[in-house]
């Protein structure tokens, strides 16, 4: 299953960055969000229950289509035991997507996505069958790949 559901709304958090601050802010944005995002700028529109009312101008890391390291749509699957393996300079890819699947539920009532929450579940099943392994002593790996046995 690919995710194909097109929203006219992406769920996030924008944050208001003091004068002094922004260009600080910016640089480690720049490394964070390095290779694959491409720097916009767009309105914000806040929820209802925020007490910020109207539009405000953000800036935002978007992966586009012509940017080298954009793949595409992948298998759910092959994705999922991707993001399980993989480590970048802010961490865990799996612990990101669990704190984004986590952050986006819990904005509003409609702001679930349902391809963070699959690829979320995903990565946890492959958590639960590797640790089960683990104790039983039956895990192998091919390649990048999380192979589970049993």
């Amino acid at each position: 299953m690919h995710h194909t559901t097109d929203s006219n709304k992406v769920w996030g958090v924008a944050y208001r960055i003091i004068a002094s601050r922004v260009a600080e802010v910016q640089e480690y944005l720049d490394i964070r969000e390095i290779n694959g995002y491409s720097i916009y700028y767009t309105a914000f529109h806040p929820a209802a229950s925020s007490s910020y009312k109207g539009p405000m101008q953000t800036m935002v890391y978007i992966g586009t289509p012509d940017n080298p390291q954009f793949v595409g749509p992948q298998d759910p699957q092959k994705l999922a035991e991707h993001i399980w393996h993989s480590k970048g300079p802010s961490g865990e890819n799996k612990e990101y997507l669990f704190g984004l699947a986590e952050s986006l539920g819990g904005l509003s009532p409609e702001s679930g996505d349902e391809h963070v929450r699959d690829l979320a579940a995903r990565v946890s099943e492959i958590e639960k069958r590797v640790a089960e392994c683990r104790a039983g002593g039956s895990i192998s790996a091919a390649g990048k790949g999380v192979g589970v046995n049993g």
